[in-house]
């Protein structure tokens, strides 16, 4: 039995797209910091190649969390949202050098509501 096998689908569906969405966050504003001198088509190139990273992890993830798991897309959805807001906050605060906003809190506290109303007659 390999290690992978013994993680339920759930979980493993989750850590895909907690690994794929620090792929994108880095594509999406990424080149904000490393490329801000570059020509917009270089970043969106650079961006692209990192972006095709995210999507071999977040295609399976999706998979296995909609045919193995028995989670509904709503339920995928939200969290993806969720894992974007905990990978985009440090991001944007430790790489970026953004300060730390209350708003963040505030969107976690609406995140928690979303997530409480997709998951509460599933």
């Amino acid at each position: 039995m390999s290690t992978l096998s013994a993680i339920p689908f759930s979980l493993q569906a989750v850590l895909l797209l907690l690994a794929s969405n620090v792929f994108m966050t880095m594509a999406w504003y990424g080149h904000l910091k490393n490329l801000a001198t570059a020509p917009w088509y270089a970043a969106a190139l650079v961006s692209w190649g990192i972006a095709l990273a995210e999507s071999l992890l977040q295609v399976p993830a999706n998979r296995i969390g909609f045919q193995r798991a028995g989670l509904t897309v709503g339920q995928l959805k939200i969290i993806q949202e969720v894992v974007t807001l905990s990978v985009f906050v440090p991001f944007a605060v430790l790489y970026l050098k953004e300060p730390l906003k209350l708003d963040y809190l505030w969107a976690a506290l609406c995140m928690v509501g979303a997530v409480y109303f997709i998951f509460r007659n599933g």
